[in-house]
């Protein structure tokens, strides 16, 4: 999915579930528009589904993020900016010349995050590498769509590939102390 995509850094009030109190958070989110006012448009609508309504919001900068395209995947809960650098040979010169560009990809870690740039750049023609891959502080992803009967389609799906749960592979302490005891108990 390619476009035009801005960085907005939005200052609000969230509920801090470690402490249990509201605190006051500057988090950015992108968004696809076409020029600085829409995008300011775009975030205020989209902030406003997610907060009350005694809630306001602060938009606090507004710039063209450097993305060439947005990937999210299944399961997966943080946003990666991976560098990809094209190699092009130079006819002229004799030397190869690298062009980078910038993919925000969803992954759960920076491993996962290189194998789905790796899928995401599958069908490419020429050489490429992947120099960098760093975790985004990219809260969220709010894609323009037309609400036309084709669009609702895809809507419907990068929504459900963006909010899909991550899997949760952690071991859960309890459980297995209660595994091991059963397994001793059985031994004895």
């Amino acid at each position: 999915m390619s476009a035009t995509w801005y960085e907005c850094k939005v200052k609000y009030r969230k509920f801090d579930e470690a402490s249990g109190t509201q605190k006051i958070k500057t988090e950015p989110f992108l968004v696809d528009a076409i020029s600085y006012t829409e995008a300011e448009s775009r975030i205020t609508q989209e902030m406003a589904a997610y907060l009350p309504e005694s809630e306001e919001i602060k938009i606090t900068n507004i710039k063209v993020a450097n993305f060439a395209e947005i990937h999210p995947f299944e399961n997966t809960d943080r946003w990666f900016k991976s560098r990809v650098s094209l190699i092009a040979f130079d006819e002229e010169s004799g030397k190869e010349r690298k062009t980078n560009l910038y993919l925000l990809v969803q992954a759960n870690d920076v491993k996962e995050a290189y194998d789905n740039t790796v899928s995401t750049m599958k069908d490419t023609m020429g050489e490429y590498t992947i120099p960098a891959i760093t975790e985004s502080p990219i809260m969220d992803v709010f894609p323009y769509f037309t609400g036309e009967e084709e669009d609702m389609e895809r809507l419907k799906a990068f929504v459900a590939l963006k909010d899909s749960v991550p899997a949760n592979h952690a071991m859960d302490e309890d459980l297995e102390m209660a595994d091991v005891l059963a397994t001793a108990d059985e031994e004895e």
